[in-house]
């Protein structure tokens, strides 16, 4: 039986007509700067979860470097962290489809109930129902990829290891796509933000799993995503470094957002 987990956000977060959503998105991915020549096809990203106008020209630079995706791509692996719900480790969805204005997106159930086999994830419709982490990146998937199933997670306490273990799990090949949702530092005044974001980032690019939630509200997933990287011998590179100062709000408290793109190189440590 189809169960349907509505959009949450939309009219809040990002428009919730149809029309003005998708030219939105195209938008944000059009103005990004684009991939450099010869570069290889992205197998994960970091990108933020703001309201589109604060976060959306950020999370377009990322999901500009994954347009080159569409047909290749079937499955879309989409982790972030629980704002809404307490999430011991994390947690799995019962719904069968997530829908947003552009569309329903069916959910990869093979790929589900591998996941529900680890100890640490746990089933339920609750601490999706209402979150937004998720649901700020399917326009931009559905926008760039079209037709793909999704793997959603809501990340509470998982330890770099275990989320290491859970995306090791669905990391599958040249199909699967990893997708981590983070925003960077909150409400610091802005030069502090800078600062602050600069060194979270260069974390990333060091691919050390060594982030806490004051660097990241998605630390959980993101280490777990580093843990990985680093073990697969992935290249990192950072694609845009911003914050709310520069986007669509004052200087005085800022969120940063940050895009991180990330290739394989057929290498592997360990």
């Amino acid at each position: 039986m189809m169960r349907v987990r509505p959009a949450a956000v939309a009219g809040a977060f990002y428009p919730g007509d149809p029309v003005t959503l998708a030219r939105e998105v195209e938008q944000f991915v059009r103005r990004a700067a684009p991939p450099g020549d010869g570069e290889s096809a992205p197998k994960a990203i970091i990108a933020p979860h703001a309201g589109y106008m604060y976060s959306g020209p950020v999370a377009g630079s990322a999901y500009a470097r994954v347009a080159c995706l569409r047909g290749k791509v079937s499955r879309v692996v989409l982790a972030g962290p629980a704002h809404r719900v307490f999430v011991r480790g994390a947690a799995v969805p019962e719904a069968t489809v997530f829908a947003t204005p552009l569309g329903a997106i069916e959910l990869d159930q093979e790929a589900l109930a591998r996941l529900r086999q680890l100890p640490f994830v746990e089933t339920g419709d609750g601490p999706h129902a209402l979150e937004h982490c998720l649901e700020v990146h399917l326009p931009f998937l559905q926008a760039v990829l079209g037709d793909f199933r999704l793997v959603p997670v809501v990340v509470g306490g998982a330890s770099p290891a275990e989320m290491a273990q859970l995306l090791d799990a669905v990391w599958g090949g040249e199909e699967t796509l990893v997708v981590v949702s983070s925003d960077l530092s909150h409400y610091l005044p802005y030069a502090a933000a800078r600062t602050r974001d600069r060194g979270t980032a260069q974390a990333i690019l060091d691919l050390d799993p060594r982030l806490d939630p004051e660097d990241a509200c998605g630390a959980a997933p993101v280490n777990g995503l580093l843990e990985v990287a680093r073990r697969r011998a992935l290249a990192v590179e950072l694609v845009d470094l911003r914050n709310s100062g520069d986007t669509a709000g004052g200087r005085n408290q800022v969120v940063g957002y940050g895009s991180f793109v990330f290739h394989e190189t057929g290498q592997r440590h360990g």
